[in-house]
């Protein structure tokens, strides 16, 4: 892909500030907290450091290689080509994005600072079954330890905490969400702190009922065999 001239950048760009509002909108994030990406063949478009969602605009989208550096295209003095603006910096937290990307077929990945997994990260080892709606994220999610933002190690401890799942909550930080593309990625986002508030709530009448493993394998293959959560035709299901 040719990072400066491709409708699927342009689209990209435009989708990564659209969804970055909704972070805004739906109480995922605020001000700038939090980063969201998609993965572009062999490319990563990521949201710039500092930018507030508010203001940022899809040139401000920022590009970079499996390895984390730029890609070719930019001149000398920073510039775009067409010497329009300087580029911004990507987000402290392409490693741990670029991390996801390389254990994972994750077509986009959303990281949120949402207050309800961060209050249940300072108190419990992971989120648990409290609605059979989990098994949409792998399971129970696991609550990884603390470690500094921006640092590799941070991006080790969310990719272990990862294994088997789509979901991951990073202690006193935040929480993290992968998909086939970003639709996916922050339906999930959504989901994981809609579950993490209603296991709240729950708490507040005394200790909660708890799915089993066994219950909740029993909900994946019946949602594989119902085909759950996908639109069909009613041809597809098998109506006139």
């Amino acid at each position: 892909m040719d990072p400066c001239d491709s409708d699927g950048l342009e689209a990209a760009r435009a989708q990564l500030v659209s969804y970055s509002a909704r972070l805004l909108d739906d109480g995922l994030a605020v001000g700038s907290a939090g980063n969201i990406s998609v993965r572009l063949g062999d490319l990563v478009a990521i949201t710039p450091s500092g930018v507030g969602y508010a203001e940022m605009r899809p040139e401000d989208i920022c590009l970079v290689t499996a390895d984390g550096t730029e890609p070719d295209g930019a001149g000398p003095d920073g510039t775009e080509p067409d010497g329009a603006q300087t580029r911004e910096t990507p987000s402290s937290e392409t490693p741990m994005h670029l991390a996801i990307y390389a254990a994972t077929k994750a077509g986009a990945v959303v990281h949120t600072h949402s207050p309800e997994v961060i209050a249940l990260s300072a108190g419990r080892q992971e989120l648990p079954a409290i609605h059979y709606a989990i098994t949409g994220l792998g399971g129970p999610v696991r609550v990884a330890p603390y470690v500094r933002f921006g640092s590799d190690g941070l991006a080790a401890a969310a990719v272990e905490a990862l294994d088997g799942r789509s979901a991951v909550i990073l202690r006193n930080h935040g929480a993290v969400t992968y998909g086939r593309d970003m639709a996916q990625a922050y339906d999930r986002a959504l989901l994981l702190e809609w579950l993490a508030r209603t296991y709240r709530l729950a708490l507040c009448y005394g200790e909660p009922a708890i799915l089993s493993a066994a219950e909740l394998d029993e909900v994946a293959a019946e949602a594989r065999r119902r085909r759950y959560g996908e639109r069909r035709t009613g041809r597809e299901q098998g109506r006139p």
